[in-house]
């Protein structure tokens, strides 16, 4: 007996704490906690993945709450998790997404969410955001504005030194190519040993110029044209082209990312063709005042209206899954989150490390000491001319990695164009 009424006394305690606390929270326990699980993309080298680390210590140190579990991966180690996630049913709350072929993961697995009935429009300028499916849907907040993926970083200081000018033409580059090899400097850094670098940074505009059309890539995945068709595989002999003209080194195919930087800003190449996001790589400010950004030059033959266009794709960003909407407690966790990530002090931040190109944020006001070739790129999109197609924003999986390959291969002389484009036709049409 003694025993029963001591542990119904016990029970009334405990039914108390819970009154005490309100809303049925213990005061042992305090406020529930949320678990967000996001897929984050980067690495620790990385400036992306040192500020996504540094973020996700403040908010939570700020919003005790909100507990973040991040798996961060970066380059094809992240798309691979992708897909290995998605086809386990390991569904994040939250990930960095591509929304274009490279995201069909999400796509087929359903996981693509509209964000517009979430978006605060006094926070975010949604007229800024380029809609991401059928019917205007918005499927993640992209870092900024369209990211420009093919760029001619100019070094005009060394340019001077050997007596050359900025090159209009195609024509004018091969002829700088004696006095860059007497100078024992190389022409245009490229980083040749990443296949993506190829497609992102190079084809997708060579396509444009070739064909007239900046558009061509969209069109022929829809089926208007084949792969094999004249102006792909004249775009994929020009790679090897510029190998054969001396433009690009041949040991291309040997430079990684970090090299081909390097050799650009230690002053070993007049040019550097890669994104505008590698900008933020170019940190010594004397430098910094020497450098021009400007679209590839003409092309032989290009049409006048695809006149200094280059190759750009709806910029990435972190966005909701299905799976993560579906709670509304991760979904506000998560979009608060978003916002914070998104602030006008964390956009700063990127903008002055050049990840992005402009910022979607309403009445942003970018502070006026921003570096030098961050205020540059708003003179290149003053520069540019139409947007064209990224080829790997549209061609899709084997397609696409076939092609990487297939470039690489074309540029040391392993493979024909031809050969390559009846690949990419048949792989693309699977």
């Amino acid at each position: 007996m003694k025993t029963r009424i001591l542990v119904a006394a016990m029970l009334v305690m405990a039914l108390g704490l819970v009154v005490a606390g309100g809303g049925g929270q213990s005061q042992a326990t305090g406020p529930q906690q949320v678990t967000l699980d996001i897929l984050a993309y980067g690495d620790n080298s990385t400036r992306e993945g040192q500020d996504w680390n540094r973020l996700v210590a403040e908010f939570q140190a700020a919003n005790p709450t909100i507990r973040i579990e991040s798996e961060m991966l970066y380059d094809q180690a992240y798309h691979q998790k992708v897909e290995a996630r998605l086809a386990a049913g390991d569904v994040p709350d939250m990930a960095y997404m591509w929304v274009d072929a490279q995201g069909q993961a999400w796509r087929d697995s359903n996981q693509f969410v509209d964000h517009r009935p979430f978006l605060n429009p006094d926070f975010y300028d949604l007229s800024l955001i380029d809609p991401m499916g059928p019917n205007g849907e918005i499927f993640q907040v992209p870092l900024g504005t369209s990211n420009i993926t093919s760029v001619l970083f100019v070094n005009t200081a060394l340019l001077s030194e050997l007596g050359l000018s900025v090159p209009r033409t195609y024509a004018e580059m091969v002829a700088m190519v004696p006095a860059a090899t007497a100078a024992g400097k190389e022409v245009v850094a490229f980083a040749g040993a990443e296949g993506w670098v190829w497609n992102s940074c190079l084809l997708g505009t060579v396509v444009g110029r070739v064909s007239g059309d900046g558009n061509w890539i969209s069109k022929a995945m829809a089926g208007q044209y084949k792969f094999t068709d004249k102006p792909f595989v004249d775009s994929l002999a020009f790679l090897q082209q510029m190998v054969e003209d001396g433009v690009l080194s041949n040991s291309v195919v040997l430079t990684d990312y970090g090299a081909a930087l390097s050799s650009f800003v230690n002053g070993n190449a007049l040019f550097m063709l890669d994104g505008q996001w590698r900008a933020g790589g170019i940190e010594d400010p004397a430098l910094q005042a020497n450098v021009q950004m400007i679209p590839f030059p003409a092309l032989p033959g290009e049409s006048t209206s695809v006149a200094n266009s280059a190759s750009g794709v709806t910029s990435v960003g972190y966005g909701l899954t299905a799976k993560g909407a579906s709670d509304p407690a991760v979904r506000d966790a998560a979009l608060k989150f978003m916002e914070f990530f998104n602030s006008p002090a964390n956009t700063t931040t990127r903008l002055a490390d050049g990840a992005i190109v402009a910022p979607i944020l309403k009445n942003f006001q970018a502070p006026a000491d921003l570096p030098l070739l961050v205020k540059e790129k708003a003179n290149f999109m003053g520069r540019m001319g139409v947007t064209s197609n990224v080829v790997d924003a549209f061609v899709p999986g084997e397609a696409n990695n076939v092609l990487n390959t297939g470039m690489q291969n074309i540029a040391i002389g392993r493979a024909t164009p031809a050969e390559v484009a009846a690949q990419v036709e048949r792989l693309a049409r699977q």
